[in-house]
């Protein structure tokens, strides 16, 4: 396969004309961001707010052009629009935007923490599992663009094969009879994702909607740590059902925690609970419990803003073992005290999905003052 260079790409669009007619796109300073990654390529298109839904087909057109280069087999184009500059006195004027549903996906669900480190990639992963464990159909999507876990805890290389749809679409891949999608498939594990956010949006929307999902109950999206730009993305492009909060019991995280529960209410995604993970340390040699942590600050926080908490699931090496190797505790210790305690998490979550609060129409987003 020919190697893509930069140079390759802009030959290709400087041959494309820029929309008001004067040079092209290049030259037009509309080009920004190009990252190069095996046959996939991504970068951004620059438009004014007023013309996006006439750069739309332009966008359509680069995209073909750069995927006629030999040795591209993807491209990733995004549209960004700034906001022209407030005047002083006046209001900040809102962004109103609603999400669309994935087909074949009955509800999406957002496994979110405020920092890293707190296990959130190892619990949507037992959670998925835990579903599934249940008689559900799940799928999980890996939204930590930078630092995609979930191909390593659920024991998965390669590439997804393309789809039937004309190559247009890929298939997810699949291990422990669930569907699984993530940018770590398409990248080289050690590859720094040197991105800005419009090309983190792309390519999270890319995975969501360009991925030939089956039919599922439930989709697990193990969210990046924090409150940015893939939090805000996929609040504004898909129904969210709601977001599962993972904290350990130390103060330290459950500052950051209350970031994203408060981030979460702003964009009108109900919280379905909160998850104390690493609660606390059993010895296995003299069985004294151990609370490394401090203990019960994640149900003190649930109780204080009024959601229900999801449960307590204890720090245990086995769990850290069979995730560094892929083999997840649900999916290959199914009678292990941890694997009873994220089937109780599942049966709440599913639960909670169920009774009808929040099945509601998608979200409607406002910014102000950005």
């Amino acid at each position: 396969m020919a190697t893509v260079t930069q140079y390759d790409v802009l030959s290709v669009l400087k041959r494309m004309a820029a929309p008001d007619g004067r040079g092209n796109v290049v030259s037009a300073g509309l080009v920004s961001d190009i990252a190069i990654q095996g046959g996939t390529v991504m970068f951004a298109l620059t438009t004014s707010p007023q013309h996006v839904k006439t750069m739309e087909a332009l966008r359509g057109a680069v995209e073909k052009a750069v995927l006629g280069i030999p040795g591209v087999d993807k491209a990733m184009v995004a549209l960004t629009a700034e906001r022209a500059p407030q005047q002083p006195g006046q209001p900040p004027q809102p962004q109103v935007q609603r999400g669309t549903g994935i087909p074949g996906i009955k509800h999406l669900i957002a496994v979110a923490s405020g920092k890293g480190g707190v296990g959130k990639s190892t619990t949507a992963v037992n959670l998925a599992l835990a579903l599934k464990s249940l008689g559900l159909k799940v799928a999980v999507l890996d939204a930590d663009v930078y630092g995609p876990s979930i191909p390593k805890l659920f024991g998965l290389t390669g590439k997804p094969e393309p789809s039937s749809a004309a190559g247009k679409k890929m298939k997810p891949m699949t291990r422990y009879g669930v569907e699984v999608m993530s940018i770590g498939f398409l990248v080289p594990e050690d590859t720094a994702m040197i991105w800005r956010g419009p090309m983190v949006m792309s390519a999270l929307t890319q995975l969501l909607r360009d991925t030939e999902w089956g039919e599922s109950d439930v989709m697990v999206i193990d969210m990046p740590p924090g409150t940015g730009d893939v939090q805000l993305t996929l609040a504004q492009q898909t129904p969210l059902a709601g977001a599962v909060i993972v904290s350990t019991p130390q103060d330290l995280a459950l500052i950051d925690a209350r970031k994203g529960l408060n981030m979460f209410a702003k964009v009108n995604v109900p919280v379905i609970g909160i998850v104390e993970n690493m609660s606390y340390f059993v010895c296995t040699k003299c069985g004294e419990r151990h609370e490394i942590f401090g203990h019960g600050g994640a149900r003190e926080e649930a109780s204080r803003i009024g959601v229900p908490f999801l449960g307590e699931i204890p720090l245990d090496k086995e769990v850290r073992l069979r995730s560094d190797s892929g083999e997840p505790v649900v999916a290959t210790q199914p009678d292990s005290l941890h694997t009873a305690l994220y089937r109780d998490v599942a049966r709440q979550v599913w639960a909670s999905l169920q009774g009808g609060q929040l099945a509601r129409p998608a979200p409607r987003i406002v910014v102000d003052g950005q």
